[in-house]
């Protein structure tokens, strides 16, 4: 591989652990704030963000290159309301389809297809991140800072059952 391109891997590494760690301060935010469902959702969240993480290890570590874990600034601990959190959301995942978009430009330029494959499966996720952001902050904006909508949508997301949500899966 080419340096460029494990470069461009290892910074897209820093997001992607930092997305995992704000959806985690996030999920300690809504559990604090007693909104239980919206604190699962940014576990699941969260959970996925770390995988998203590892599959950028796993290709480098394949592919004989070194996967570089960054140091991360402590993330945001308080918001507004769900609506800030998810307006931060909406902001981070548009930042991280930036670096996406640039991955596979670094990629094409490096002559690498299996670093291009590997990416495409990123775009794809990211056209999926942003539009669930979007739909949950619509949701929010619809349901106010308080009161029954706030709940209504908080109940859902514990259930998983707003579009584009997979349903919880019960204990085993």
């Amino acid at each position: 591989m080419k340096t460029e391109i494990v470069d461009a891997l290892n910074a897209h590494l820093r997001l992607e652990l930092r997305a995992w760690y704000e959806y985690s301060a996030m999920a300690l935010w809504f559990q604090r704030t007693d909104l239980p469902g919206f604190a699962a959702f940014m576990e699941r969240q969260a959970a996925e963000e770390l995988a998203h993480a590892h599959r950028v290890i796993d290709h480098l570590t394949d592919r004989d290159q070194t996967a570089v874990l960054p140091a991360l600034d402590r993330p945001k601990g308080e918001y507004e309301s769900a609506r800030d959190a998810f307006e931060h959301v909406l902001a981070a995942e548009r930042e991280v389809t930036v670096s996406v978009q640039s991955l596979y430009r670094v990629a094409e330029e490096s002559d690498d297809q299996a670093s291009r494959i590997m990416i495409e499966w990123f775009i794809n996720e990211q056209v999926e991140e942003e539009n669930l952001a979007r739909s949950l902050l619509g949701r929010l904006r619809l349901a106010g800072d308080t009161g029954p909508g706030l709940l209504l949508v908080d109940q859902e997301l514990g259930k998983g059952e707003l579009p584009g949500i997979a349903p919880s899966q019960p204990e085993a």
